[in-house]
């Protein structure tokens, strides 16, 4: 940029040689007087704030993908979690059934004899499963909370 301090300079200027803005600009030089000078700051201002804010806006990008990429992966390992915990209840249970059927009831029947005064209780089932794993049961689970009533699933 070339400051030229008053209008009247350049015009004279321009008077003597009129293809000095077209010289100047084959240079990349800007010809400026007091009167364009302000114009000039205030669009490399401008233009110094849009690359900020493309800065800002590239950032704000990189930063979503990088959250989304790490919720997708937490998501994942919920999943795989809520799968876990269905799988281990269905075991648990199992094992509860087998437990009750075939020990417990021979066990009882010592009771019966009067090997022991107490009763012999056996453990409960597992009723509530993992939202992934009752999928079917979601809806009415969340009535049920929003109704004030407990929360209970039965097994498939």
């Amino acid at each position: 940029m070339l400051f030229v301090p008053g209008d009247a300079f350049l015009a004279a200027a321009l008077e003597a040689d009129p293809g000095l803005l077209e010289h100047a600009a084959g240079r990349q030089v800007v010809l400026a007087t007091p009167t364009t000078l302000i114009a000039l700051l205030r669009t490399v201002a401008l233009g110094w704030r849009q690359e900020a804010l493309a800065e800002q806006a590239a950032e704000i990008q990189r930063t979503g993908r990088e959250l989304h990429q790490r919720l997708r992966t937490w998501s994942d390992h919920l999943d795989q979690l809520g799968r876990s915990l269905g799988a281990a209840t269905r075991h648990y249970n199992s094992a509860v059934g087998s437990l009750e059927s075939r020990v417990l009831v021979s066990a009882r029947r010592l009771g019966d004899l009067g090997v022991s005064d107490e009763p012999l209780p056996g453990p409960r089932e597992v009723r509530e499963l993992p939202a992934t794993a009752a999928t079917t049961a979601t809806t009415a689970t969340g009535a049920a909370r929003r109704a004030g009533e407990p929360e209970r699933m039965d097994l498939p």
